[in-house]
């Protein structure tokens, strides 16, 4: 029935942007024919679509569950750090939240439009350090709060075929795009904003802001063929390392200590 509501509203959103295009970019003059209000629509349907997928599949830790919300008590602590950082362009517009998918053997997280981010366990064990698991949530957060992966997907699929996963027009499709959102290829332009805004994030905070680049460190010193899909696209690992780090010297906040306590049993928990 909401969808069912929303419907002519999108219908005559995507008339108004097509028909304006010049007008709609973001602060790099770059298009987007999304609106706000579009991306989170779009971010809520992908959302639920992941929701159901892994709870299929017994996967999603699901925070009603008792035995699990200690380990989201621990991970909330470490997210809301960076989204109040103050640097957000869309802190109050997007809900924001974060679940963890329990697979040990993956590496990966990822980000819906609108603010919906996904980590899963075996990422969290992978990495070292609280700072660490700070810099790749704010890389993720950037994917989302710099509508990175709203305009991916613009690019990929076109913008009909998301206004009509919006209004509830193709659920097979919205499956697809669901299940393949964490493989979703960024430009070289979007991963190295995303790694830059990662360190103004934590620049704001009581962490390390190189976090991110600890993670690249350890994942070359294992090979580069162990480096997760959210982070394994172009440009390479050892560029993006001293990229993070510069830009962390610039900001004058890499050498910080951060108690790995409750890091550390956040891992043991999972």
């Amino acid at each position: 029935m909401r969808l069912f509501a929303l419907r002519p509203l999108l219908l005559l959103s995507l008339a108004a942007t097509l028909g304006s295009t010049a007008a709609c970019t973001d602060d790099n003059g770059n298009p987007v024919l999304f609106s706000i209000e579009d991306d989170k629509a779009l971010g809520e349907q992908v959302a639920a679509q992941t929701d159901s997928t892994y709870r299929a599949q017994n996967k999603l830790l699901e925070r009603s569950t008792a035995a699990n919300q200690r380990a989201y008590t621990l991970l909330d602590g470490v997210v809301n750090k960076v989204l109040n950082s103050g640097e957000l362009q869309y802190r109050n517009d997007f809900p924001w939240d974060v679940k963890i998918i329990k697979d040990d053997a993956i590496q990966n997280a990822f980000a819906t439009p609108g603010g919906h981010i996904y980590v899963f366990s075996g990422l969290i064990k992978f990495l070292e350090s609280e700072d660490q698991l700070a810099g790749v949530l704010g890389h993720e957060i950037a994917h989302a709060d710099r509508r990175h992966t709203s305009r991916q997907l613009q690019q990929q699929y076109g913008i009909s075929l998301l206004l009509s996963l919006v209004v509830g027009d193709n659920p097979g499709q919205l499956v697809s795009l669901a299940a393949n959102l964490g493989q979703l290829k960024f430009s070289r332009e979007f991963e190295q904003e995303a790694d830059q805004y990662s360190v103004i994030y934590l620049n704001k905070t009581t962490y390390a802001c190189d976090g991110a680049a600890g993670f690249f460190i350890k994942s070359e010193a294992q090979g580069t063929g162990n480096v997760p899909e959210f982070l394994s696209t172009h440009p390479n690992p050892g560029s993006r390392i001293e990229a993070i780090q510069t830009k962390a010297t610039e900001l004058n906040c890499r050498q910080r200590t951060t108690s790995n306590d409750n890091f550390n049993e956040l891992k043991r928990i999972l």
